[in-house]
């Protein structure tokens, strides 16, 4: 008897597909190398970027597919319209950018406070620690809210990207006690590890600087030569693992190249041969499991554009309905104007317009109030 639960995995090949992550410090081009990823992935209609809150960064890059988000209403509205129309204005839509997460928790909180001051009016806050009695618990649920928030998205076939900044930060070791710096996100480290654990790959941008000594040419009164430090040289560089756990990245594939130059090309590069060195390991091509998971991908797809459909039919039939109901409570003394509409309603084999299940059944009806 075939088991019911439980089959072997192919790895997904499609770069886009997976959760990834850019940190990096403000200004050092994150958001245009994604940018410039996407478009080289999947064009201009592949991709949205998010500018959220307070960054107003995407001004200042020419050509960006974007959205300003100034609020949690704002972000609601944006991708319940992406969800509700999903194979239709959104057919190519691969990824959505939210830029940055640091920004994003900040709307959240906004929020996570909002509807908590809504529900329990005894006991207004204005902090998320105020939230659910603290102890953590407002961070717990702004953390839910974001995730979720962001998931509904995965639901629909549609990944994301997110970018954040970092800081460097003193980390204690639990087992020595000695403490040593990390290059790790600038937000709350309870924020940043709920989202980490979610992500698959997450490159941290930084500096590598060569730094030499300078000798100035004169002795100081111990007799000593006058020296200083400078910067000989400096470039950008994205991090996908650190031998020496300076800095906070991740990669779930174990054969990624640990560091690569800021550049787009070797940002694709990187990951999809990552990517191949791991599908290779199942005995068929790359084309082959492209072609199965676009196959896939299609099947998917349709699924979704018959919820979206259904859903859309419901939506108008409750509307149609509402019109109706509504033109009936506003004429109940008139008689003349009523009955044909009970007349019709029982000739089409119903009880009253609220049982109506049919489009255009209720089309017919509204027909007569027109």
């Amino acid at each position: 008897m075939a088991r019911k639960f439980g089959k072997k995995k192919a790895v997904i090949v499609d770069l886009l597909s997976y959760n990834i992550g850019l940190a990096g410090l403000s200004g050092i081009g994150k958001t245009t190398l994604i940018k410039n990823v996407c478009e080289t992935l999947v064009g201009d209609e592949g991709y949205l970027m998010l500018d959220i809150g307070k960054e107003s960064g995407h001004d200042c890059i020419d050509g960006i597919v974007s959205e300003t988000i100034e609020d949690w209403d704002k972000l609601d509205k944006v991708l319940d319209d992406i969800i509700e129309n999903r194979t239709t204005d959104y057919k190519d839509l691969k990824v959505v950018v939210f830029d940055t997460l640091d920004e994003l928790f900040v709307l959240g909180e906004e929020e996570t406070i909002k509807v908590w001051n809504r529900r329990n009016s005894d006991k207004q806050t204005e902090s998320i620690n105020g939230v659910a009695g603290g102890f953590g618990r407002g961070l717990d649920s702004c953390i839910n809210m974001v995730l979720k928030r962001i998931w509904t998205l995965k639901e629909v076939g549609i990944s994301f990207i997110i970018i954040l900044h970092t800081k460097v930060k003193d980390i204690e070791d639990p087992v020595t006690g000695q403490v040593y710096q990390v290059i790790t996100s600038s937000m709350s480290q309870k924020y940043f590890n709920a989202i980490k654990t979610k992500l698959d790959i997450l490159g941290v941008a930084y500096i590598d600087r060569d730094i030499i000594t300078e000798k100035l040419g004169r002795k100081d009164i111990k007799d000593k030569e006058v020296t200083r430090k400078i910067v000989s040289s400096e470039t950008r560089k994205i991090a996908f693992r650190s031998d020496n756990y300076n800095l906070d990245s991740k990669c779930r594939f174990p054969d990624i190249i640990p560091e690569i130059n800021f550049d787009t090309n070797q940002f694709i590069s990187a990951i999809t041969n990552a990517i191949k060195t791991e599908q290779a390991k199942s005995g068929k091509t790359f084309e082959q499991i492209k072609a199965e998971q676009e196959k896939e991908e299609l099947e998917k797809l349709k699924k979704i554009a018959e919820i979206e459909q259904t859903k859309k039919d419901i939506k108008k039939l409750e509307s149609i309905i509402s019109k109706i109901t509504d033109f009936i409570k506003e004429n109940k003394s008139d008689i003349n104007l009523i009955k044909p509409i009970v007349s019709m309603t029982k000739e089409l084999g119903y009880e009253n317009p609220t049982k109506i299940s049919n489009i255009k059944d209720a089309e017919k009806i509204v027909e007569l109030i027109s």
